[in-house]
């Protein structure tokens, strides 16, 4: 048996158009709202004792609607006790109303009246005479004015494309002051030098670890992404500041105390400049730049992870700019190596089927040449983007059902002719020498 009286549900429905509800129906609605209403009061009731009152106030259950996301109640908070009166409809059945206050139209008329609103209107007023500005209100005050000298202006408002042009020397004076404790300045000096001493891993590593570990580390996170920015902009031919600022930001990332996600979009431009940098590093051998590569990937792919459900556009920007250096002839074979490894890394099999198995016969024109130049650094390079692109596609096997019946003999000629096809010749050779027709059968059918 229901609290709630079946009658009023009957009124409410007569009111509507409904002439006759059925007994069980009305039990049903009953039963409810009684429920309705003491789940709404139970959150009120929170509100009420989390605010350390004794009484319950009807912004309590406003805000009880909204946290069960129910549409609010409209109307105005009265600061003054309603009144309610009691009129009787019949027997047993009294109807409370709010009673409406008396007012005495002789105090009403003889009251003042209250001011008239102002007419809008236009005034016309000197901005400046003969290029001096008057101190008037209209204008902007000297306070202002001195302002708006300190906002960072010409070619050096950005510090990474000033580091570019040559003018970096230009100092900005900041609009806010962030203050720093000497114990935090005096950490990240440290910190930042132990990474960059080339002669001691051991201090490498032991600041390595306290960056990826250590919980107080909140305020240190703009200065650490602006010190990856900086270091990566303009130590380019060095390959050893690099890496290691990319095992800083691995380490920021890893540091599960801190909220980066304000600062993945100034993460990335360092990530990816590692990742597809033209010309990175000065060493004599071809590879060497490869392992920082391989780095920047893997973070390329970690931030995906972390951070592609709070920015829908992150996977496909990062997609798309890995594609065009994948794709572009014009770049060296570091950057295509780049390009692939970051398409593997940002989507998996997903991408590899999507966006790289089209491409790979068209791209492995591009590699024929260099391949052939025997004892060349552009031989060892094609190399590597080779075994970098039959490595992406080795993520299709994994992903592959069923068995291998009809491709176990993984030289026969018609399965090397189909797979020139889809391939080419050049990937085509180097899966099948593998000897693995699950792998031959992945990519037939992908």
């Amino acid at each position: 048996m229901s609290v709630w009286n079946p009658d009023n549900i009957k009124d409410v429905a007569e009111s509507i158009g409904i002439a006759s509800l059925n007994d069980d129906v009305l039990q049903a609605l009953s039963s409810d709202i009684e429920y309705r209403l003491s789940q709404v009061l139970e959150e009120a009731l929170k509100f009420m004792r989390h605010s350390k009152r004794m009484t319950l106030s009807t912004q309590d259950v406003a805000q009880a609607l909204r946290v069960l996301d129910i549409e609010p109640l409209y109307g105005y908070e009265s600061t003054r006790p309603l009144r309610f009166g009691e009129a009787s409809i019949g027997p047993g059945q009294p109807l409370f109303y709010v009673e409406d206050d008396e007012v005495d139209f002789e105090k009403l008329i003889n009251a003042a009246l209250p001011k008239v609103p102002r007419e809008m209107s236009l005034t016309a007023h000197w901005l400046a005479v003969e290029g001096v500005q008057p101190s008037i209100p209209q204008n902007p005050t000297l306070a202002d004015s001195r302002n708006q000298e300190l906002v960072p202006k010409g070619p050096g408002a950005n510090p990474n494309l000033a580091a570019i042009s040559g003018s970096d020397n230009i100092t900005v004076k900041p609009l806010v002051k962030h203050v720093l404790s000497k114990e935090l300045q005096l950490y990240f000096s440290n910190v930042c030098s132990a990474i960059l001493d080339e002669n001691n891993e051991e201090y490498r590593v032991a600041a390595l670890a306290s960056i990826r570990t250590d919980p107080g580390l909140h305020q240190l996170v703009p200065y650490f992404v602006n010190f990856i920015a900086e270091k990566v902009t303009h130590n380019l031919k060095d390959l050893f500041v690099l890496t290691q600022t990319m095992q800083l930001t691995s380490a920021l990332l890893d540091n599960k105390h801190l909220y980066v996600d304000p600062y993945v979009a100034s993460i990335i431009p360092p990530v990816l400049t590692c990742l597809v940098g033209r010309h990175l590093g000065s060493s004599p051998d071809p590879l060497s730049h490869h392992p920082l590569r391989n780095i920047a990937a893997a973070l390329l792919g970690s931030l995906c992870k972390k951070y592609a459900k709070s920015s829908h556009t992150l996977k496909p920007r990062l997609a798309r700019t890995c594609l065009k250096h994948f794709l572009d002839p014009t770049k060296p074979l570091g950057s295509n190596y780049g390009g692939i490894i970051g398409l593997q890394a940002i989507g998996g099999t997903e991408v590899v089927r999507a966006l790289i198995l089209p491409n790979v016969k068209e791209y492995e024109s591009l590699l024929h040449e260099p391949l052939e130049d025997e004892g060349s650094p552009k031989q060892a390079e094609a190399e590597a983007v080779l075994t970098a692109l039959v490595g992406a596609l080795q993520t299709l096997e994994d992903d592959t059902l069923g068995g291998v019946n009809g491709f176990a003999n993984g030289d026969g000629e018609g399965q090397r002719q189909q797979l020139e096809e889809k391939v080419g010749p050049l990937v085509a050779g180097r899966v099948l020498a593998m000897g693995r027709p699950k792998f031959v059968k992945a990519l037939l059918e992908a």
